[in-house]
């Protein structure tokens, strides 16, 4: 705990209130000025929401009360329920951190891109997605050890699950890695944080890659990232012209790089500690016991609850209901970023 009030760590944690019909107004204004057509789309099921994020918040609460502020990134919008005043939240609209030029944005990657420019933010910080949620405690040298960010070096193969996956960006993101680092020679000088045994079963995937010159991917997880500050400054005084392009655009782009570049840049350099992978991904379905069992018996450090499409939900508010309902039994009592009524 010494260390960690020595060298303070933030969470950083983007949010979008996609039925503030002020928002999808604007952003269909923009969507059909670009001649995104596809992007005007008012559906129920694009915009459903969860409402998980009041649990990714109690779990914080609960189980990393080491960390020293949340920074709650938003268009302007937050929960009815948050307590705006509440000593650890920082409430962080876009035209306070992100340059004016790339605003108004509707693109996840210019949110991540910039996300070192938040006023106040400490050099230590860990990127959370707002659908993913802490189930047990969870000590700061999970993230950080002496100054270091923790993470895992595993080669993986590029390969697209669906045709909207994220894996033209991640292509995107190993081409610029490929541009500024040699693949064995990375490996070698590092050779031990790339085959560590925490890795386990994962080893397999980065010996079998291992005859190919370039790098051809890197296993990433849903789940948090720890990042330093000095990594993004880095990144954008190398690579500028990539992630101005990709912040000047209001809409994702396959031609686009994220957040991950920055991962795999301190990867590349050796600048992270070996930890064993974590995290469980689960796409909400009708059948969603596999992931109840996960809320209710905590065996996972972090789940992600993630409405990915994996299939048409049949009754959407009865299968909310339901996992509010397990959500809330987790985690039945106020957390200290919540109004008191």
């Amino acid at each position: 705990m010494k260390k960690a009030l020595e060298k303070p760590i933030d969470i950083v944690i983007p949010w979008v209130d996609s039925n503030d019909p002020e928002w999808r107004k604007s952003k269909n204004l923009y969507a059909q000025s670009e001649g995104r057509r596809e992007l005007i789309d008012d559906s129920d099921v694009r915009y459903r929401d969860w409402d998980t994020i009041r649990y990714l918040f109690r779990g914080i609460d609960l189980y990393m009360p080491w960390v020293r502020k949340v920074h709650f990134i938003t268009c302007g919008h937050i929960p009815d329920w948050m307590d705006e005043n509440a000593e650890r939240l920082h409430i962080v609209r876009h035209d306070e951190y992100i340059p004016e030029k790339y605003l108004p944005t509707f693109c996840s990657h210019t949110i991540e891109l910039n996300m070192h420019r938040i006023p106040g933010l400490t050099d230590q910080f860990i990127y959370f997605n707002d659908d993913i949620i802490s189930l047990r405690p969870v000590k700061p040298e999970m993230f950080f050890k002496n100054g270091m960010p923790c993470d895992y070096a595993v080669l993986n193969p590029l390969i697209s699950s669906h045709r909207y996956a994220v894996s033209d960006v991640a292509l995107m993101d190993i081409e610029i890695i490929n541009d500024h680092f040699k693949k064995n020679k990375v490996i070698k000088k590092n050779f031990f944080k790339w085959f560590n045994p925490k890795y386990g079963k994962n080893l397999f995937r980065s010996l079998c890659l291992m005859p190919w010159p370039k790098f051809s991917a890197l296993l990433t997880k849903h789940q948090c990232n720890a990042y330093l500050k000095e990594t993004f400054e880095e990144v954008w005084e190398k690579e500028y012209d990539i992630l101005d392009s990709t912040c000047s655009h209001k809409f994702r782009t396959k031609r686009d790089v994220n957040q991950w570049l920055f991962r795999y840049w301190r990867l590349a350099q050796g600048r992270f500690t070996p930890i064993r992978p974590y995290g469980n991904l689960f796409g909400i379905k009708n059948d969603n016991s596999a992931l109840y069992n996960a809320v209710m018996n905590g065996r996972d450090m972090f789940i992600c609850i993630n409405d990915n499409g994996a299939e048409e939900i049949k009754d959407f508010e009865k299968t909310k209901k339901e996992l509010l309902d397990v959500l809330e039994k987790r985690f039945p009592d106020k957390c200290s970023f919540e109004k008191e009524s």
